[in-house]
């Protein structure tokens, strides 16, 4: 390889344009006067800047003056550029045109309405407390909006929750009435009266025009839009977010959108009422002559990784209000309170306690006329409502005894001919004699008396009392903030220890009731799992292991109980609880006193030796089917061979 050598030539070269370079430099810098002169440019430039910006400012200040005063403020006025001010600009320049409020108040209700938007700001229960004995707003912090949204004959869109209303304050007998006036001049107004009788949780809300048939444009549609975020106000969010839903009466049939989920909307015609419903308060809007058409949307707000939740639902009406003689008329009512029955069932025009009882209809059914009743009854005499849940699960385990023997003599005659079915198993072994195993086995049944479906049949029967009861406790409102053993509130979780850390599905905190309905779980499916085992056929070859099954159900139901319990209320947890223990105890006195199962046998012998009685057509059908099947069988057999 050739060695790189030093090249002097191009060392010269470099040096020779340094100095070039510095020597341009040298000559082209400015003089010391040139640099002063540059200097006394810049500063004309800037004065001849100053001066022009305090002329524009002192224009500005002269056209001002010139210029009518009116109030600065965040209103419609405030906003509008002079080309598009209207006639609603009047109330901008009103002494009203403020962020004043005005109260209005029963022994129930404290309402606060603002004279911007003329609706209400604020609305306290005043009997009612949150779970951290604060105190409950069902209105507060802009968490609620009443808008109306109209056309105007010049082109204009407006909403009321921009402008200013001026209120007027009177009374019709005790009634308290304040009419929220939006001005065009002096005789001429939209209006928002409201009316609050004494000791009422429902105010008359009438929505009409005065005299502004030449200004809305009518032929547009009037719409009213009505919105609540539900402010959270009991001590487990996830139970009270669980029974937060809209509901609402559309001609005459009750109807919801679903609870949980995120944002859900439907369209409705002829709406009675809207109502949007928390777990234990309801704030309605109804009409007597039925809203045409309304959009609803719910939103669920609530994450489940998140304790510290303010809001759980966000709820959204648009409403078509009716237009009379090119004015706007409408008379409404709303209700603010507790989600009660019998409060709700007094108002008899509006089937307001349908957001009390929920289900499928015999659900509906069973808590009107049975669970209620009997639960009110036990309150008027027993003092504590913990005893009174305690009383009203004794009083239904011993109204289904009956069908829980049913089902033990069921469990108790298949043990019985359990031997016998093993013969049969063994007289006809496999796959192939399957058929004909269950013809035997089914007319071995019929001769004896046993009835197969007599076990599930009782468990099929007390399912709408387990719905209705698991529907009744979580919304009734007297089990709120009442306390029982170590229980401080029957409607929320009993909570005996706060964890450091959250348990996925379980939360961050031990709740002793579920704990106990768990265990209680655990022994009562270990009873019941031993008479299934009892009258449960021998393993046939393709089949499924049905006793390994039930093993493991054994373990996952009580620790699904306790994971699903851990925050509900506790009242639940104590009917659970207690109808555990009782059906135990009740299957042991029925073990272990009445029925006695060589008697049993010995009957059972006696009914197969009598003449078989006439089957019913369905049992005609099955066995004939079963022998075409069996026909159908042996066919194929012999073909293959």
């Amino acid at each position: 390889m050739e060695e790189k050598k030093f090249d002097f030539n191009s060392l010269i070269g470099m040096v020779l344009l340094a100095g070039l370079a510095m020597l341009f430099l040298y000559k082209t810098q400015p003089s010391k006067e040139e640099l002063k002169k540059q200097e006394q440019t810049e500063i004309r430039k800037k004065d001849s800047i100053a001066k022009l910006k305090d002329k524009v400012i002192n224009h500005v200040k002269e056209e001002v003056v010139a210029a009518p005063i009116i109030p600065v403020n965040d209103s419609i006025a405030a906003i509008m550029s002079n080309s598009k001010r209207g006639t609603f600009d009047y109330a901008s320049t009103l002494p009203s045109a403020k962020n004043n409020e005005t109260i209005l108040k029963n022994e129930l209700l404290e309402i606060k309405i603002s004279n911007k938007g003329g609706q209400i700001t604020s609305l306290k229960l005043n009997k009612y407390k949150t779970y951290d004995a604060k105190d409950l707003y069902l209105i507060q912090d802009n968490n609620s909006l009443l808008n109306l949204t109209f056309s105007t004959k010049d082109g204009r869109t407006l909403h009321t929750k921009d402008m200013y209303f001026e209120p007027v304050l009177s009374n019709d007998g005790d009634n308290q009435v304040l009419e929220m006036r939006l001005k065009t001049d002096d005789n001429k107004y939209l209006a928002y009266r409201y009316v609050l009788k004494p000791n009422d949780y429902m105010m008359d809300l009438s929505i009409q025009s005065h005299g502004l048939a030449n200004v809305i444009n009518t032929s547009e549609k009037v719409n009213l839009d009505w919105n609540l975020k539900t402010k959270r106000t009991e001590k487990s969010v996830k139970y009270e977010n669980q029974y937060t839903e809209l509901d609402y009466m559309k001609d005459g049939d009750f109807d919801y959108l679903s609870s949980m989920g995120k944002e859900k909307s439907e369209d409705a015609e002829k709406v009675n009422w809207v109502g949007y419903k928390k777990q234990f308060f309801s704030s309605v809007l109804a009409s007597k002559t039925p809203f045409s058409k309304v959009k609803l949307t719910s939103n669920n707000l609530v994450n489940d990784t998140k304790i510290d939740t303010i809001y759980t639902k966000q709820f959204a009406s648009v409403i078509e209000l009716p237009t009379q003689n090119n004015e706007i008329n409408a008379n409404m009512q709303m209700y603010y309170g507790p989600t009660d029955y019998e409060i709700l069932k007094s108002y008899e025009d509006y089937n307001f306690e349908r957001l009390t009882i929920q289900g499928w209809a015999i659900v509906r059914v069973i808590n009107k006329y049975f669970i209620m009743p009997m639960f009110n009854l036990l309150s008027s005499f027993i003092g504590s409502l913990g005893w009174v849940i305690i009383f009203l699960t004794i009083v239904v385990k011993l109204l289904m005894s009956p069908l829980l023997y049913k089902s033990f003599l069921s469990s108790a005659k298949m043990k019985v001919i359990k031997p016998e079915l093993a013969e049969l198993n063994e007289k006809y072994p496999g796959k192939e004699n399957a058929m004909k195993r269950q013809q035997e086995t089914m007319a071995l049944q019929r001769k004896a008396g046993v009835n197969p479906m007599a076990g599930c049949i009782p468990a099929v029967l007390q399912m709408p009392i387990f719905f209705a009861l698991f529907r009744f406790f979580p919304t009734n409102l007297a089990l709120r903030q009442k306390s029982f053993l170590w229980a401080t509130d029957l409607s929320a979780y009993d909570e005996i220890a706060k964890l450091p850390f959250d348990i996925p599905f379980y939360g961050s905190h031990v709740s002793l009731f579920p704990i106990l309905a768990s265990i209680s779980m655990f022994f009562y499916m270990r009873i019941t799992q031993g008479q299934q085992a009892d009258m449960q056929q021998p393993t046939q070859e393709g089949m499924p292991d049905m006793q390994g099954m039930m093993k493991m159900m054994l373990y996952i139901s009580p620790l699904m109980m306790l994971f699903f319990f851990n925050s509900y209320g506790s009242g639940l947890s104590i009917y659970y609880f207690i109808s555990q223990l009782i059906s135990i105890g009740i299957m042991l006195v029925i073990k272990n006193y009445i029925i006695d199962e060589k008697k049993l046998h010995a009957q059972i012998q006696v009914n197969k030796k009598k003449a078989p009685k006439k089957k019913s057509a369905f049992r005609q059908r099955l066995d004939d089917a079963m022998k075409q099947a069996q026909v159908q069988q042996e066919t194929q057999k012999k073909g293959k061979k």
